[in-house]
């Protein structure tokens, strides 16, 4: 019996380093499992996308697809876009199955891969640095994405939680790239005040883009503001082998029926305070005005400016 065909759906940025992150981890997957046809494909800006790679695959024969979010969590992209886009293809082309997975979510191996991301950053700065900073004095902060889905938010605020109790820091903050509070920026003149010795910022992001870039140039903002605090820069998860292992887990639970998302407090199925109207909403995808439309290094000579956005405050895409 011919196993399922294999798609990633990436999110898609106008950055071009974070769409050969995001190739790159597609062909880690495709080397995890030989003989499998693995393909990837994108929401919005980079091509191919998400669409035409379902009609390589259906072109190539394939009749049966496991396609899963290469996202953290689940929010308006993975819940509403992603699966707006694969039901519409799945109702136009009959006999042609698309069984779709969950987000990577708060996950053992995503947090074990967090900690090496931020243990390096420490060894780093140490070995050039020397000066012996504690984790008691260091406070972490946690950067999230940002969107406009309350329980996606709460999952970055336990992330940071979670890695605050189990490596031991002083203290620690979320914040958030975009969409919602606090504001990277905002956030860190806030905790310059709270008289830690180091400041440790880790994107919790999968892949480098925009948002991450522009985290990185705030933190290097401040360390210029601020030089008598110690402030480091940790990587975003990118490419870590435990990252890659949880893609395969992801992809094992469809086929057993375990690739349930967490719909107790998701505000499309439940009144989640704040966010009453948006229960029981239509699945409609919103990016086919950026779908395929090129990166930055397709279209050097196009300035984009798609401001759009998912809800209360806006933010561009990466």
């Amino acid at each position: 019996m011919t196993q399922p065909a294999i798609l990633l759906c990436g999110h898609g940025s106008r950055d071009v380093q974070a769409i050969s992150e995001f190739e790159a981890l597609a062909g880690h997957i495709s080397r995890h499992l030989p003989g499998r046809r693995v393909v990837h494909g994108f929401l919005e800006f980079a091509r191919p996308t998400i669409g035409e790679r379902l009609d390589d695959l259906r072109a190539a024969g394939a009749s049966d697809v496991l396609a899963v979010p290469g996202m953290l969590f689940a929010a308006g992209h993975a819940k509403n876009d992603i699966p707006s886009v694969l039901n519409d293809y799945a109702a136009r082309h009959d006999g042609f199955s698309i069984r779709y997975g969950r987000e990577l979510a708060i996950d053992l191996k995503l947090l074990s891969a967090a900690r090496e991301r931020i243990a390096a950053a420490e060894a780093s700065v140490e070995a050039e640095a020397g000066d012996g900073i504690s984790r008691a004095d260091t406070l972490l902060m946690v950067v999230g994405r940002g969107t406009n889905d309350p329980d996606a938010n709460s999952n970055v605020s336990k992330v940071t939680r979670m890695l605050w109790e189990g490596m031991g820091f002083g203290w620690a903050e979320t914040c958030y790239s975009g969409v919602t509070q606090p504001l990277v920026a905002d956030a860190l003149s806030r905790v310059v005040g709270l008289g830690f010795k180091r400041i440790l910022v880790f994107p919790y992001f999968l892949f480098t883009g925009v948002l991450v870039k522009r985290i990185y140039a705030a933190v290097d903002a401040l360390a210029k503001q601020q030089p008598d605090i110690e402030i480091v820069k940790a990587s975003y998860l990118n490419d870590h082998p435990l990252v890659i292992d949880s893609f395969l887990e992801r992809l094992d639970e469809i086929p057993r029926g375990d690739n349930l998302m967490n719909c107790q407090l998701c505000k499309y199925r439940e009144q989640i305070i704040g966010y009453e109207q948006d229960q029981g909403a239509a699945q409609v995808g919103h990016h086919h005005h950026v779908e395929g439309i090129g990166t930055d290094g397709d279209q050097a000579d196009h300035a984009h400016g798609h401001d759009h956005h998912h809800g209360h405050v806006p933010d561009k895409h990466e």
